[in-house]
């Protein structure tokens, strides 16, 4: 039997990714594992004339200490004294991120949620599941949004 004791689990507020989150809680109470939540802010810094334009302070006016809390409070009431929980918070490409931590922790599963788009939209947005799943130096496990 596999028995889980560090599982990563990347949120973007989506409701796919809240769906994967669920997913994660169950496996962690029942191992008793730590699960890790990573939240990766993504990098969009522009140069206007020697003036740096940061995209993401501009489009949230959330502090990490607020997202902090939000991520903390992703785990329902009833279940969080039964799972032991990390908060990790990056900025950067959210793949490459992801794997990082990945690596740094040593973690044993990542469970995330996919959009499952297909076809153009994909081409062009990439896929952020699928970066990490072919470079994980872990089991994923894909939840369906």
């Amino acid at each position: 039997m596999i028995h889980y004791q560090k599982i990563l689990c990347p949120i973007d507020y989506s409701d796919c990714s809240m769906n994967a989150l669920a997913y994660a809680e169950k496996l962690a109470i029942k191992d008793s594992a730590r699960l890790y939540i990573i939240y990766v802010k993504e990098e969009h810094t522009s140069d206007y004339g020697g003036l740096k334009f940061d995209a993401e302070l501009n489009r949230t006016a959330e502090t990490d200490a607020e997202i902090e809390q939000k991520l903390r409070s992703s785990i329902p009431e009833k279940t969080r004294h039964r799972i032991n929980v990390e908060i990790l918070m990056r900025t950067g490409v959210p793949f490459e991120e992801i794997l990082k931590a990945a690596r740094d922790v040593g973690v044993d599963l990542i469970v995330m949620g996919t959009h499952g788009r297909t076809g153009i939209s994909h081409m062009f947005i990439g896929s952020v599941t699928e970066n990490v799943i072919r470079n994980a130096p872990c089991p994923v496990l894909c939840i369906r949004g």
